[in-house]
């Protein structure tokens, strides 16, 4: 009773002294200060659990805790989703697009808390994943509870899970456009201009709240020393079309290994299965463990006899031929960790080990150019911090948020040509194999694609339920003529379902189909109804998406389409009332924030 008399107090305070679009940016604001604080506990708590984890390894030799830690993380995790949270940690920016196109914008108000425990454990003990989805999670789930409890429309929760997003993407790397960027790009599936401002002030207050807050050994930062050079545009040229490459290898390895794991049904022997896996993996390449970007940094810095720490072979650190090889097999087995640590139950996403893949990619890619004589000497790191751009805008399908985020972590816009160069090369040669992003792929997959396509997304969003016709009068097939006579002139409707005492459909019967012997005395007594019924140009099942149903009207060009529940009738399904369902949604439709 006190939390709903709190509540309406505070909607009477809003009503008479906030107007709506000032009530919406004061929520903004809020939201992304939970995004940076969430952003601030999660990044802390990572670092205190790596370094009590490993402080006392000997980066001169190969250090075995790496077998034993990422499995421990796993198995914890999957306890946790399984006893304590009572459901899975989902997959991250995946199910944020589908709660904004599927639920209205409702997420669990239990993944304000849940995602940050679990990656924490995950990515601390060494799983290899990032926290950027963690946190972007958390402060969608935040801001769709805000909005709930305020009584937003579901437009306006999808606007404020908009600046959840801004501010974590904007707190996690102090890069307040980027945040901005990723939402209209990744999350957002429609904005207008007045959606700008709630964003700016959620990614303005998350970035803020990173500064006053966070160590600076956390953020991951980097100040340019090296211009860029108009000579080496043809390298970068090159460096883009392995980006996307790499980008693809990774989308679909990553998707492969996912599938697989999650065709082990059972929670504890996929974490043991995986966790072993993941724990060889990162043995024999140590760099993996965890999010990687203090790796990045060694790459950034030019310590290349950092490169090889904590592995088997540091002794090789003077064979210059090894670093490539080495890195190359980061290259290939990154996408393999990263998948590994997903599906075998372990919580984070795809953004940083596409950064940390692209940072490696870029060094291999700069470090092969020099070591060729006749190609001449090129920036290491520039090349590092481009790839890293290439194949995150790959990966993600975000060229716009790659080139920003890297502009901005970077302290200037110096490297802003061969960004733009790299990033939109490795995007169109990753959209020519694979047009849709491992966000979406999933959803396209079961047939819950979220699109930016206005008319599409309607479409979408139209529930099957409510458009089934259930009070369609019906006949038996042992039923005379007479008997549908009978029918005919009590129903609405010139079409009739044949249906058995089990609720399974026989076929179906219009007027057009006895309008010659409809008035047949004698037919009425001895014409049966089965023998008159004949099969539906097509079938709907109950989970088809309104895309796939309209794809069967087109089709068969049918006006009407009967409905199936688990094998059992169901109800009757219009073109017509589609159109009409349509047409009123899309008059509603409006992004008025």
């Amino acid at each position: 009773m006190k939390s709903n008399n709190w509540r309406v107090q505070l909607l009477v305070w809003r009503i008479k002294y906030l107007s709506s679009r000032n009530f919406l940016i004061l929520l903004s604001a809020l939201i992304g200060c939970f995004a940076g604080v969430a952003s601030v506990i999660l990044k802390e708590a990572v670092h205190l659990v790596e370094t009590l984890l490993t402080q006392g390894s000997d980066d001169n030799y190969a250090n075995y805790y790496f077998l034993a830690y990422p499995l421990l993380g796993l198995l914890i995790t999957t306890l946790l989703a399984k006893y304590v949270f009572r459901e899975p940690f989902g997959h991250g920016v995946t199910d944020i697009l589908y709660a904004i196109s599927k639920k209205s914008s409702n997420i669990s108000r239990r993944k304000s808390y849940s995602n940050l425990l679990g990656s924490a454990i995950t990515v601390g003990f060494g799983g290899s994943v990032g926290l950027e989805a963690p946190i972007v999670v958390t402060g969608s789930a935040i801001a769709s509870t805000v909005g709930r409890l305020v009584h937003l429309q579901a437009k306006k929760r999808a606007l404020l899970i908009g600046c959840g997003s801004a501010g974590a993407i904007s707190a996690i790397f102090n890069s307040p456009i980027a945040g901005v960027i990723f939402s209209i790009e990744v999350i957002l599936t429609e904005v207008n201009i007045n959606a700008f401002i709630p964003l700016l002030i959620a990614s303005v207050a998350g970035s803020l709240t990173s500064m006053l807050l966070y160590h600076d050994e956390i953020l991951f930062r980097f100040i340019l020393s090296d211009p860029f050079i108009a000579s080496d545009t043809p390298y970068f040229i090159i460096l883009g079309i392995i980006c996307g490459l790499v980008s693809l290898y990774f989308t679909r390895v990553t998707y492969s290994i996912e599938e697989y794991m999650q065709s082990i049904r059972r929670d504890l022997p996929r974490a043991l299965l995986g966790g072993i896996a993941l724990g060889v993996v990162i043995f024999v390449f140590p760099p993996m463990y965890g999010e990687g970007y203090n790796f990045i940094k060694v790459l950034l810095q030019g310590k290349e006899a950092n490169i090889l720490h904590n592995s088997l072979f540091f002794y090789k650190i003077d064979t210059p031929i090894f670093i490539p090889v080495f890195m190359f097999g980061l290259i290939l087995m990154k996408p393999i960790a990263s998948a590994l640590t997903l599906g075998s139950g372990g919580n984070g996403g795809i953004f940083g080990p596409s950064l940390f893949l692209g940072g490696v990619t870029g060094f291999w890619v700069g470090r092969v150019i020099n070591g060729a004589e006749f190609m001449g000497g090129v920036s290491l790191s520039n090349f590092t911090l481009v790839g890293m751009c290439g194949v995150m805008s790959g990966v993600l399908h975000a060229p716009l948020t790659a080139i920003f985020l890297i502009a901005e972590i970077t302290g200037g816009y110096t490297l802003f040509v061969p960004l733009m160069l790299v990033s939109a090369i490795s995007y169109s040669t990753i959209y020519y194999f694979e047009r849709y992003s491992l966000y979406t792929k999933g959803l396209i997959k079961r047939g819950l694609l979220v699109t930016s396509d206005r008319d599409q997304l309607v479409l979408e969003q139209l529930e099957m339920e409510k458009l089934v016709e259930k009070d369609l009068l019906t006949i038996h097939p042992d039923a005379t003529l007479g008997d549908l006579v009978n029918l005919v002139q009590i129903s609405r409707r010139n079409i009739f379902p044949v249906i058995n005492q089990q609720k399974e459909l026989i076929g179906i019967i219009t007027l057009d189909d006895i309008r010659e012997i409809m008035f047949d005395n004698e037919a009425q007594k001895n014409v049966i109804v089965g023998t008159l019924s004949h099969a539906p140009p097509d079938i709907v099942s109950q989970q088809d998406t309104m895309q796939v149903v309209m794809d069967k009207f087109e089709k068969t060009g049918a006006w009407n389409l009967p409905v199936l529940r688990d094998g059992k009738y169901a109800g009757l399904i219009s073109k017509s009332r589609i159109f009409n369902a349509y047409r009123r949604r899309l008059i509603r439709h409006r992004p008025e924030y």
